[in-house]
């Protein structure tokens, strides 16, 4: 595969992990809401929350996101299927439900004729074995002409059933092989506890600087959901993922002291994300010449409080990333050491998506001091601060980095990747969209202008979206007009391999349906 070909792959991958990632938060929102308020100690400590209405009430929300994390490698094969198919999800996703479902049986039949007791949990690993494998049946076969008398099973029908079959087939490979693979796996987590902080260290640094590129999804879910995070005794389960262990520790009314140091794969967000971005862009509007700092005090304080609350960075690294990576290399640095930081302290604050203050609040202040220590984060998040601050102003200053509104004077403050709507694409659409009666109808106006600064509908090879970014693999990379792009309203674009970037913000999805629909695709 060409190398182009295999970032493309790369990409897909990690944002079909984000489609049921995005689940997380309102999972751990019930889970940590639920959880916190129904445990024996918060309602002791609270007299008030001892009412049987309320409590059951807290019990249903904490059993409901808590099912959630039960199952995320169902969901995560599901995942895989929907975001790799090329058309007809729908069939991809049942086909990776039931070669999961069936994996699972037969693994747990054959260990039961070996150890009645035994029980085999490939977690995230096995479900992205049958779920690549279901998607590339799918891919495949869904068209499959079959002999008249079998004719029904033909066509999309096919997949399912060759996916239940496969499922068979992958639940025989892992009984035999996953043994001694979960052993090594095992092992390799101790092998990075040991590093101790400085292992920390090198995790956070690492998952920021893929991050750039829109690549962090393929290293963190290793560690939060497989044994690399850590493996844990749990109200007499064996839980096996760091996160996975957080939130079974979450649900456990009985669990006492601390929470398990898997939570340094999270912690060191904290400080990052609440403190140390916005400082930096407190930086960015202080080296503004004066007059023009009341024109983009809004861009700023937009996109550093979308870091504070929700831990969404991407605003705010678009700004001084494709201008300055080394600066950005930098800062991949600081999170590492704020993980690094974390660790020592003994931090132990969970999350489920982030770490913005809703994560800091469910489950750090929430959960108590005793378990979590989260009053640390205070006096280090504010010392965060102040360093982003004195760092990236020094640097911006003394290598002259353009970071927004510094040279010119006429430009118009880029879009902060989590509005809905850009002054600079009505601009750009006026003129199409004028007679347009409804929102549905510029959006559609808006699309057909920005496929054209992508070189035209016979340039796209695929459009897809993540959170914030139009992602968009191309035949032919100088026909983009990356110009174009961000008068229409693109916060930044950027090239990777064999495709582009352009980050709209929460329009994205909206931007990829109507092309993708414009243009035919079975989405």
């Amino acid at each position: 595969m060409k190398s182009g070909n295999m970032f493309k792959t790369l990409q897909k991958l990690g944002k079909s992990f984000m489609l049921p990632i995005a689940i997380l938060p309102a999972a751990g929102l019930l889970l940590g809401i639920g959880g916190a308020l129904s445990n024996a100690n918060t309602v002791k400590a609270y007299p008030i929350l001892d009412n049987a209405f309320l409590q059951a009430i807290f019990s249903v929300m904490s059993a409901a996101g808590n099912t959630i994390f039960a199952n995320l490698a169902l969901l995560l094969s599901i995942g895989l299927c929907i975001g790799l198919a090329k058309r007809d999800k729908g069939t991809a996703a049942l086909a990776g439900i039931a070669g999961y479902l069936v994996m699972v049986s037969t693994m747990n039949a054959l260990m039961t004729l070996r150890d009645p007791e035994g029980k085999i949990d490939t977690g995230v690993v096995g479900s992205l074995v049958i779920g690549a494998i279901a998607v590339w049946l799918h891919n495949r076969y869904h068209n499959i002409q079959l002999p008249p008398f079998l004719g029904f099973f033909g066509g999309s029908r096919f997949v399912p059933i060759a996916a239940t079959l496969a499922g068979m087939l992958v639940g025989c490979m892992f009984f035999l092989i996953w043994p001694p693979i979960q052993s090594a796996m095992v092992s390799a987590g101790e092998a990075i506890a040991g590093w101790g902080a400085i292992g920390t260290f090198f995790y956070g640094f690492l998952m920021r600087l893929s991050g750039a590129v829109g690549l962090h999804h393929m290293i963190y879910p290793m560690f939060w959901y497989t044994p690399l995070g850590g493996t844990e005794v749990v109200a007499g389960h064996t839980i096996e993922g760091a996160q996975k262990i957080f939130f079974a520790q979450l649900a456990d009314p009985g669990h006492v002291g601390l929470f398990t140091e898997g939570t340094r794969f999270f912690a060191g967000r904290f400080a990052t994300m609440m403190f140390g971005l916005p400082g930096a862009c407190l930086a960015m509007w202080h080296v503004l010449p004066k007059d023009r700092r009341a024109k983009y005090t809004g861009l700023f304080a937009s996109v550093a409080l979308t870091s504070f609350i929700t831990g969404i960075t991407e605003p705010i690294e678009f700004m001084f990333l494709f201008v300055a990576p080394w600066l950005y290399v930098i800062h991949a640095f600081l999170d590492g050491v704020s993980f690094f930081i974390a660790d020592i302290l003994n931090i132990s604050i969970g999350n489920t998506f982030s770490g913005g203050v809703i994560d800091f609040l469910l489950f750090g202040v929430l959960q108590g001091e005793s378990k979590t220590h989260w009053l640390y984060v205070i006096p280090v998040g504010l010392l965060w601060f102040g360093l982003y601050y004195v760092v990236f102003r020094f640097l911006i200053t003394r290598f002259n980095v353009p970071t927004p509104g510094r040279f010119d004077d006429a430009e118009a403050p880029a879009s902060s990747a989590q509005n809905d709507t850009t002054d600079a694409s009505s601009n750009a659409t006026s003129g199409v969209a004028s007679g347009a009666t409804d929102k549905n109808a510029q959006l559609k106006a808006e699309s057909e202008l920005i496929v054209k600064a992508l070189g035209g509908p016979e340039n796209l090879e695929d459009v897809d979206a993540c959170i914030t970014r139009l992602r968009v693999a191309v035949k032919d990379g100088s026909k983009v007009d990356k110009t174009e792009l961000k008068r229409l309203g693109a916060a930044d674009v950027f090239e990777v391999r064999g495709g582009v970037q352009a980050v709209y913000g929460a329009k994205a999805i909206l931007y990829k349906n109507v092309i993708n629909e414009s243009l035919g695709i079975d989405d």
